[in-house]
């Protein structure tokens, strides 16, 4: 009893982020809406959302780096949210387009610095038996506070400004600063940030949290180790995953860059497409709930070609009612078919994929691996969300939400010839 008591004790400090989930949950839809209300066009939204994914590798290597050479997590985790809420409060006297960028791009930077030091917390003060339910618990925090931020965006903008909503996000943010403050304790033994990869649970959380994890960077030869295989049938499985994830992080972006300036453009107001993304982040969070025991209990690669031949069917399926449907009709059809790619589809792939990825992680190659998937996904979420401004703005929304089906099919084409699992050898904690 009194080992449970002092795991949930250690479990308190948690709660202490979810108000800045809340604060950081509605943002990436904020600044879309923003933009668009400056009279930006899709293209300016793509731009600015790339500038964004620009910045955020880069941004996951500092603070990689940052959180090995400071070893106060609490320190960390209070600085991002204090910058966080600064960072926020400033988009009202912003008026340009650039401005609005700038301050998204700073967002990037800011709001990823509190993603590792918080998975290195959890493992620093919970017994090892009990990290799969820390991280679980974690993670549902994550999901309800992103979830509310999306309902408060709902709410806000119904009544009042768009870009007003940030006073609320900067309060929260700063909330969160002051409540860790108080409720975080440094641990007494410090780990540094290669155990992340080492146990499966701390490497999904983290690169949920931010799909980019940089134990060192890659050079062109870890590239080459990665994909010199692709040529021969019988070393080709670990490059395919990779370019089967590469080729997933595209479409994603290509779909989710044009997805808020479509439903702008059929005529529905803010507060409906914070409902729209509301509900997909409300279904995904179940879905996570039910993701795991459906994917182990089903061949890898079987799990990851469903979840993403569902995404592809819901994003061509959103194309065709964006060419054909306006107002409450498109909206109605989006709230069906959205919550299935960005929800239960995206819960599935997720799953399965990382799993995958934690099977080739042996205990020579994590730096390298790792660095070389992070560098793909980011350059590929990068390459999406600046091509889809552009294929939006002159072919139209049912070319890119196709397009974007069609690329997740691919994926799917690759899946069936990569591996479920890799015999390799991989190093445990004991503790």
């Amino acid at each position: 009893m009194e080992g449970g008591e002092k795991a949930s004790s250690g479990n308190r400090w948690f709660y202490s982020q979810l108000p800045v989930d809340v604060a950081t949950g509605p943002v990436g839809t904020l600044i879309s809406l923003y933009v668009l209300e400056l009279h930006g066009t899709v293209i300016d939204v793509g731009l600015v959302v790339t500038l964004f994914n620009a910045v955020s590798i880069p941004s996951a290597v500092i603070w990689g780096y940052v959180t090995d050479r400071f070893q106060s997590r609490k320190t960390i985790i209070v600085l991002s949210a204090v910058a966080v809420s600064a960072n926020l409060i400033v988009l009202p006297v912003v008026h340009s387009i650039s401005g609005a960028a700038l301050v998204y791009a700073l967002f990037s930077l800011v709001s990823s610095a509190a993603a590792t030091p918080a998975n290195l917390l959890i493992m620093e003060t919970q017994r090892k038996s009990r990290w799969a339910s820390a991280f679980a618990r974690f993670s549902m925090v994550s999901s309800v506070g992103t979830t509310l931020g999306l309902v408060l965006g709902i709410a806000w903008t119904t009544y009042l400004s768009i870009s007003l909503l940030v006073v609320p996000l900067s309060v929260l943010s700063l909330a969160s600063a002051l409540l860790s403050v108080v409720m975080i304790r440094e641990p007494p033994v410090s780990f540094e940030r290669e155990v992340i990869a080492l146990q499966r649970r701390s490497l999904e959380q983290r690169l949920l949290a931010l799909p980019l994890i940089f134990l060192r960077l890659p050079d062109l030869v870890d590239f080459k180790s990665v994909f010199r295989g692709l040529r021969h049938a019988l070393t080709r499985q670990l490059p395919l995953l990779y370019l089967s994830i590469f080729v997933f992080y595209v479409a994603s972006g290509l779909f989710n860059t044009s997805l808020i300036p479509s439903l702008r453009a059929a005529g529905l107001g803010p507060n409906e497409v914070f409902l729209a993304t509301m509900l997909a982040m409300t279904v995904q969070t179940a879905s996570f709930y039910y993701a795991g025991p459906f994917v182990e209990q089903r061949d890898l690669r079987k799990a990851a070609v469903a979840g993403l031949l569902l995404r592809s069917a819901s994003y061509a399926g959103i194309g065709v009612m964006a060419a054909l449907f306006v107002g409450l009709s498109y909206l109605g059809g989006t709230l069906v078919l959205y919550p299935l790619a960005g929800g239960l589809a995206y819960a599935v792939y997720y799953t399965a994929s990382n799993t995958m990825i934690f099977n080739t992680l042996g205990a020579k190659n994590q730096g390298s691996r790792l660095g070389v998937y992070s560098a793909l996904v980011g350059v590929a979420t990068m390459v999406g969300s600046f091509v889809s401004g552009y294929v939006s703005f002159y072919f139209g929304f049912l070319a890119t939400f196709v397009l974007a089906g069609a690329l997740l099919a691919f994926s799917a084409a690759l899946v069936p010839y990569v591996p479920s699992s890799y015999q390799q050898d991989r190093l445990e904690l004991d503790l």
